[in-house]
């Protein structure tokens, strides 16, 4: 099998080449060789470009056309076709060589890793100089059989092909080292809070071909995913391509303004932070692992629990029954996001082996962080003085830096960025108030900044913006910073307490896309843990306009789930149970209980479960009657149970005991008009 490469998913400089199986016939593999010897000679300006290790790269096609002209005289000389399968072994191992050399070549010409690949030279010289003595050795250890039997002129060329190869010196050119070593300088300045010399920055830039900001940007994302591999040197580089990105380019270019905002991509109502707590530590889980019995702690505490000689599971009591531990990675992956959207700081495991490396990874964080209060100091500063297009720009790059960092966020606030944009709130242009409002989102995750905002008039001008704002993506930003400031117990009560904060929510919720509707959810489901804010939310006429959007099943199943959670929420409530059933919700919830079952549906109708009984308990007979009378949904509740959480299975199990008792009560006609709290097992 020849292999074909996937460039999507190989990190640069990591060639995963592939021996061809020993038992492929040698027409196959020559011909295979003489592909791919073609493909790589064709790697050649105007199709790609490479922006270093030029003369490398021009010193390996010159030596690869030879070797597929030798090829294809050999081959139809007959040469290869005297010996039979002796000649498979070099010819195997020159294949492998060509893999690496192509991988080579295409690292090279990544637009998005120019910069890593100029740092990286030295590196790559060795990288051609091991591909070709391997092509060497295979040439070496052909039979001489298979040249005999060639003419002369494809022996000269044989002969010459080997000495080329042997001869050729693969190092970093000149222009590189400078280029890389200014880089180099560039870096220690930042370490030191100096900024670096402009022009000299400015060559390197132009040396590399990055004229443009989504160019630079480009590189930004490449070190980004390179830090994902642990990566120091690559986190040293990102600070300065960030620094690079808001000081060296004046506009944003191309379809860049588009900027993937943290969205809320899991349901209201159903992620307990307990959960995501070690029962033994009761401390947020740094390495989630699952035993025996299903339950999931803390690696290090469950380890120290079995190593105190427990052999017992400590949450449910239950004897395990072997120690092994399991990786909970989807759940790991769930703190990782809960942390991100909440401000807080993953606990990362300690590295037995980082000690080896800390003086590095010091070096790479000083530098980011450096590079970071920079860049802080200078978009401040054009959110303080600049040009409209200016200040749009810093918030656009505001917006681009706090997405995921907490640190960042903390070096905007320190900056003083936040009331400028603030400020920029008011502005009439679309894009700027787009970008700041999207700056803003992102910096009110941070707990530090939340006071910043509201002592300073946020609250005021975040709710302009989500009634008035020019563009609709401004407005479902804004639903989302009502939602993180809403965390504040006693911002739930100002942001109740201004006349158009939840009725600007609830427009939202009916003029907007599944995303602004999301938002818009989030944000009143939090304002309903303020007691006071239910009859607000209930004046906004929310409920009707819940529940008409969940009846005309044009909408997704993951905002029936959000629509149901607050439809709950407020069912929890008298005066709300009794509105929503004015609303006539029942139908509507009856329906979705007794739809065909789905995975996607599941959660909804879990809901349904929840709102039912809160509405059987605060609504009473009125309620209880209509749903005793619907004969199918005994039959949805019994099937949810069977598959049911626990949680849920006891909410199904109170209102299957509400309704049987209602049966038993109507025939003797002794069922009260409204039924008392106490007649009922209210549990949640």
């Amino acid at each position: 099998m020849i292999y074909n490469s996937n460039e999507s998913t190989r990190r640069t400089l990591y060639f995963p080449a592939v021996k061809p199986c020993e038992s492929i016939s040698q027409t196959t593999l020559v011909n295979s060789l003489l592909s791919l010897s073609k493909k790589i000679s064709n790697y050649k300006p105007p199709h790609f470009t490479f922006t270093s290790n030029k003369r490398n790269v021009k010193k390996a096609l010159r030596l690869i056309q030879v070797l597929q002209l030798f090829l294809q005289g050999v081959r139809d000389a007959g040469g290869f076709d005297m010996m039979g399968n002796l000649v498979n072994s070099p010819l195997l191992d020159l294949h492998v060589a060509l893999q690496k050399l192509e991988f080579v070549l295409q690292d090279c010409t990544r637009q998005d890793a120019r910069v890593w690949m100029l740092m990286k030279s030295n590196s790559v010289g060795r990288h051609f100089r091991v591909v070709f003595e391997a092509v060497a050795a295979s040439l070496d250890d052909l039979p001489l059989d298979v040249v005999g039997a060639c003419d002369d002129e494809v022996k000269e060329l044989g002969l010459f092909l080997i000495q080329k190869v042997k001869q050729a010196h693969f190092e970093a050119q000149r222009e590189d080292v400078w280029a890389s070593n200014l880089v180099k300088s560039a870096l220690y300045r930042f370490e030191g809070r100096v900024i670096p010399d402009p022009s000299e920055f400015r060559w390197v830039l132009d040396y590399l071909g990055i004229k443009k900001w989504a160019e630079c940007n480009d590189q930004v994302k490449f070190l980004e995913e390179e830090i994902g591999f642990g990566s120091g040197p690559a986190a040293r580089l990102m600070g300065l391509m960030v620094y690079c990105r808001c000081v060296f380019f004046y506009h944003i270019d191309g379809d860049a303004r588009r900027v993937e905002d943290a969205k809320f991509d899991y349901n209201i109502g159903c992620l307990n932070p307990d959960d995501l707590k070690c029962p033994i530590s009761l401390e947020i889980m740094e390495d989630p692992v699952t035993i025996s019995t299903g339950q999931t702690y803390d690696r290090v505490n469950i380890v120290k629990w079995f190593k105190a000689s427990n052999p017992v599971c400590p949450k449910t009591g239950q004897r395990v029954q072997n120690l092994d531990l399991v990786p909970n990675l989807a759940l790991k992956e769930i703190i990782k996001k809960y942390c991100l959207e909440n401000g807080e700081t993953f606990p990362i495991p300690k590295d037995k082996g980082a000690s080896k490396k800390s003086s590095e990874s010091d070096m790479a964080v000083l530098a980011i962080e450096e590079a970071t209060k920079m860049v802080a100091d200078f978009l401040s500063l054009k959110l303080a003085m600049g040009t409209i297009g200016e200040k749009s720009k810093a918030a656009y790059e505001i917006r681009l830096l706090t997405k995921r960092s907490v640190f960042n966020r903390a070096c905007f606030m320190e900056s003083g960025a936040i009331s400028y944009l603030l400020n920029l709130l008011l502005s009439k242009d679309s894009t700027a108030q787009e970008n700041s409002m999207g700056a803003l989102l992102n910096l009110s995750k941070h707990p530090e900044i939340k006071p910043v905002i509201v002592n300073n008039g946020g609250l005021i001008l975040v709710v302009r913006v989500l009634k008035n704002g020019i563009k609709m993506e401004a407005r479902q930003h804004a639903a989302a910073t009502l939602f993180y400031l809403s965390s504040v117990e006693e911002y739930r009560g100002l942001i109740g307490n201004n006349p158009d904060a939840i009725p600007s929510l609830a427009e939202l919720i009916r003029i907007g896309g599944d995303q602004g509707r999301k938002n818009a959810l989030v944000s009143i489901f939090s304002l309903l843990m303020l007691p006071s804010n239910h009859n607000k939310v209930l004046e906004a006429k929310l409920v009707p306009l819940l529940v008409s959007l969940v009846g005309s099943m044009e909408i997704s199943d993951n905002l029936i789930v959000d629509f149901l959670a607050v439809l709950t929420s407020l069912a929890e409530k008298p005066h709300g149970a009794r509105a929503i059933f004015r609303a006539k919700a029942l139908d509507v919830v009856i329906r979705l209980m007794c739809s065909p079952y789905s995975d996607s549906s599941r959660l909804g109708k879990e809901n349904c479960v929840s709102l039912l009984l809160a509405m059987c308990i605060n609504c009473g007979r009125e309620v209880v009657e209509i749903l005793v009378m619907n004969t199918s949904l005994m039959g949805a509740l019994y099937s949810l149970y069977a598959g049911g959480t626990s949680r849920v299975s006891k909410k199904i199990s109170s209102l299957i005991s509400i309704l049987h008792e209602f049966s038993e009560r109507s025939t003797t006609r002794s069922m009260p008009r409204a039924l008392s709290h106490e007649n009922f097992i209210h549990v949640w």
